[in-house]
């Protein structure tokens, strides 16, 4: 894979990756006007400030849920923007992390940032549009995305694209907010200095992504609405989880194997249990019990 090292700004240089990255659809460039360096630098500066706790606990959550410490492979942050996120993944993980991020201003900041912390040879920089990402089928072994997917105009598509590069048997965690081990106090710090502008509601966006994964077929997903103790006055996001199927593996149910079609209905695996069935979307937070039906309370 060669690695983008110099980004010669404001000029947008397209990478082909030659194990991943031969997609003719990755020729759709974007000049638009709002991928400038002054966008990158806002939310470098946010990201350094009002985010910086945010990043850790998260990298530590993804590391333990999809067990990625020893694995080997190839991540994507879709949206990396500074690449905070894949320098926390690089200190908990053996993976080869690409930040695909549609604004190449943050490069320059990213790779800086993952040099100083010794994982630059780990790391590498892909200019990418969430709808049209220019990597090859059944690439990548993770996909993860923080604060990015509500931007995507075509979230239909960007999720489809999501899916089609995963390879089998891998998993995408693509959200907002916070992860559940983020402490409540520093959560309620972040949300003082954001003001209203997070205060969307958290029960549309889960009917949001349901309709997504429903109008993609996709069975094996979660939406996971992070609740921790304490947190009943405080928007800890939420987020998706999805895997795709490996390849010619007949599901499970009840420990029987399902001979059914795959795609007449959802059913509960051992790796992802909690599923949308007849429209409904089964999540568990930390209190250890199980809620149906979107709206876990709007902030």
């Amino acid at each position: 894979m060669k690695i983008l090292k110099r980004f010669h700004l404001p000029i947008l240089m397209l990478v082909f990756c030659g194990a991943g990255c031969l997609n003719d659809k990755a020729l759709l460039l974007r000049s638009d006007e709002k991928y400038t360096d002054q966008n990158a630098f806002g939310t470098i500066r946010t990201s350094s400030k009002t985010l910086a706790p945010v990043y850790a606990p998260l990298a530590e959550q993804i590391v333990s849920d999809f067990d990625l410490s020893k694995k080997d492979g190839i991540g994507i942050d879709l949206g990396g923007g500074p690449g905070t996120l894949i320098v926390e993944l690089c200190k908990h993980t053996q993976l080869h992390w690409i930040n695909a991020d549609i604004n190449p201003h943050f490069f320059p900041h990213f790779y800086r940032q993952a040099e100083e912390c010794g994982f630059g040879h780990r790391v590498s920089a892909m200019f990418a549009d969430a709808h049209s990402l220019p990597f090859r089928d059944n690439y990548a072994d993770i996909i993860v995305s923080r604060g990015s997917y509500h931007f995507w105009e075509d979230k239909v598509r960007a999720f489809s694209e999501i899916y089609r590069v995963l390879k089998p048997g891998a998993v995408a965690y693509i959200g907002r907010g916070f992860s559940r081990n983020l402490p409540v106090e520093t959560a309620k710090k972040i949300r003082a200095k954001q003001g209203k502008k997070m205060r969307y509601d958290v029960g549309k966006k889960a009917d949001e992504l349901y309709n997504i994964m429903n109008e993609l077929g996709i069975k094996d997903y979660r939406i996971d609405i992070p609740k921790p103790p304490g947190s009943e006055n405080v928007n800890y996001g939420i987020w998706v989880e999805f895997s795709k199927p490996e390849a010619n593996v007949c599901r499970k149910e009840g420990g029987q194997d399902n001979k059914s079609n795959a795609k007449s209905k959802s059913v509960e695996s051992g790796l992802y249990p909690n599923r949308a069935i007849s429209g409904y979307c089964h999540y568990q937070p930390v209190d250890g019990n199980t809620h149906t039906g979107f709206a876990q309370g709007a902030v």
